[in-house]
């Protein structure tokens, strides 16, 4: 057995990040063996020379390090900490920042920090982080991401919050298909319980969606990200976001689009019922087309009914996403306590347990990589929409559940003029009883609107003509 060739930028970069030793490089290059066979279950990296590279392989082997921070080594990252932090792999991306999944390097227990980029560390970017910060740390519920620390390691700046292993309902319906009732109807009435605290706190979450709602095997959830939140009550015009349209597309009320000077908690209401909706069908409400698109549908169209894409669907449960979805705030499900109650008819049910998940964590995004397992799900496909006059943009990804979450436009933009408060949008809004749930239109069979209605029109029309002529007739004889 041989050495590997060990690159020197490669071992420097290794031993400079405190992962491991010259010690255990040597071990790794004396374990690896060239006349082997590739080992498949492996991993594979796509930074560093291939010896490098096998190298890494070993020392994942040998459990000095694992692929996630093999592959920054191999990408000439040599900080791995934050504080006392240590990060131990990649989580995803949030509203404000990168995620990651760390552990206390003196307590042991795994968390997520957020991270705001060095590169993105503006003071306006370090502000709104901050007003995250002091949001998060004034929830203390269960069914809400917790806050644990914060603080800045030389000019990066980081928010730790609780680890949720598990996975967040996007991926859970990706995988699985669309939930039933119960298992839905669980899941959001744990969500809205943690809306229902974060409201008398004076907070509105404002990106309430899927991929924001982490779910664990055992089926608890809890609502994450708080990048976007706003305040009911304070000086509104200290927070940068205010009076701009913010959130994510497939999920934005009426109102934070028409008015969004006038946020309020009843926005997430709406939001809240569009997850309902993406959970019981695997479909956003307004699927396909551009962000413009979907903005117009929200304020004007209908969805299509939940029934057509799940039977299993009650009409009382219709009933009830539909009121979440009113168009109308005044019409709409007033509060989320109220959501609660009245889901409490289906999510007091035992639900069936969830299926076993890639582990996730907290702070708004899962980690999970691979392949789903499950049937997979092409959410928001554009056939599902009624045309809106424009064309759907092509650049839109037809397989994402939702569009990014960003600031989308101000109110004095013209992006969204078409719906500014007017009587033409008052009178698009639902009515008290959700379309969706009146009489059936009767259609007339092709038999009976085709030939034989054109022969009795052309009846009609012979029969006027004759008791015209004869009227006229009897005229000339006075």
């Amino acid at each position: 057995m041989t050495d590997a060739p060990l690159s020197s930028d490669f071992r420097t970069t290794a031993v400079a990040s405190g992962l491991v030793t010259a010690d255990d490089l040597d071990e790794a290059a004396r374990s690896w063996d060239p006349a082997a066979p590739d080992d498949p279950n492996a991993p594979k990296f796509s930074k560093g020379t291939e010896d490098d590279q096998r190298l890494a392989a070993q020392l994942v082997k040998l459990d000095k390090v694992n692929a996630w921070q093999a592959e920054q080594l191999l990408a000439g990252r040599v900080k791995f900490n934050l504080g006392p932090y240590l990060m131990i792999d990649a989580i995803g991306q949030g509203g404000m920042g990168q995620v990651f999944k760390a552990v206390h390097d003196v307590m042991g227990r795994v968390v997520a920090v957020k991270v705001l980029p060095r590169h993105k560390s503006t003071p306006a970017a370090i502000a709104a982080f901050t007003r995250e910060i002091r949001a998060q740390a004034l929830l203390d519920h269960p069914n809400l991401v917790r806050a644990f620390d914060a603080g800045h390691d030389g000019n990066v700046h980081f928010l730790v919050t609780e680890y949720v292993p598990g996975q967040d309902l996007r991926r859970l319906v990706r995988q699985r298909g669309k939930l039933d009732m119960v298992t839905a109807a669980g899941i959001i009435a744990q969500v809205a319980a943690g809306l229902e605290h974060a409201h008398e706190q004076g907070l509105i979450h404002r990106d309430v969606k899927p991929g924001n709602v982490l779910v664990t095997r055992d089926g608890r959830a809890k609502l994450s990200d708080l990048g976007l939140v706003g305040v009911t009550s304070a000086d509104l015009e200290a927070d940068p976001t205010h009076g701009k349209i913010v959130g994510t597309a497939d999920y934005l009320a009426p109102e934070q689009i028409r008015s969004p000077r006038e946020i309020a908690p009843i926005s997430d209401i709406y939001a809240l019922g569009c997850t309902l909706y993406y959970a019981v069908t695997g479909k956003v409400p307004f699927p396909g087309g551009s962000v413009r698109d979907k903005a117009r549908a929200h304020c004007k169209l209908q969805p299509i009914h939940p029934q057509r894409l799940n039977a299993q669907v009650t009409p009382e449960f219709a009933d009830l996403v539909a009121s979440m979805m009113a168009k109308d705030p005044a019409d709409r499900v007033a509060s989320a306590r109220e959501v609660v109650g009245r889901l409490s008819a289906w999510s007091a049910v035992a639900a069936p347990p969830l299926l076993p998940t890639t582990a996730s964590g907290g702070g708004g995004a899962s980690s999970a990589s691979s392949t789903p397992s499950g049937p997979t799900l092409r959410d928001t496909d554009p056939e599902m929409v009624l045309p809106l006059g424009d064309q759907p943009s092509t650049s839109d990804s037809s397989d994402q559940s939702s569009q990014p979450t960003h600031p989308m436009a101000s109110a004095s933009d013209e992006t969204f003029s078409e719906m500014s408060d007017s009587g033409d949008v008052h009178r698009a809004q639902w009515l008290r009883r959700p379309p969706w749930l009146r009489r059936p239109r009767v259609t007339i069979p092709k038999e009976v609107a085709g030939f034989p209605l054109f022969t009795f029109a052309v009846l009609v029309v012979g029969a006027v003509a004759a008791l015209s002529v004869l009227v006229m007739a009897v005229l000339r004889l006075f």
